[in-house]
């Protein structure tokens, strides 16, 4: 089974345009007023409405912490704080947020996962 995510955007241009650029996401497809970006399996649609979401965290995980690293380096300007060990959930990880304010995270797992 596979599903996306639809979250509400005022600036459909400027989230394409971080998400493709900065985090790397694809176009996957576009339908009128929406767009939807991959990245690896994630699929995240952002469609124009009068109203932005912003609840909720968008988490993209990767296989090393070398690789979170190289996006706060990417991302730092965005960033809350710098890439820390968070040994509650043993995790790698930092947040930051996109050009609407919605928080994002950068992480990786430090116990191996099956995927």
């Amino acid at each position: 089974m596979a599903g996306i995510v639809f979250l509400k955007t005022q600036c459909i241009e400027d989230v394409e345009t971080f998400y493709t650029e900065k985090i790397d996401m694809q176009v996957w497809l576009r339908q009128g007023d929406c767009i939807i970006l991959k990245h690896e399996n994630l699929l995240i649609g952002f469609c124009k409405r009068s109203e932005v979401d912003r609840t909720g965290t968008i988490t993209f995980f990767y296989d090393t912490t070398e690789e979170v690293d190289i996006m706060y380096d990417r991302l730092k300007n965005v960033a809350n704080g710098t890439p820390r060990m968070n040994e509650k959930y043993r995790i790698y990880q930092f947040y930051a947020h996109d050009p609407e304010e919605r928080i994002l995270e950068f992480q990786c797992f430090l116990d191996p996962v099956r995927l």
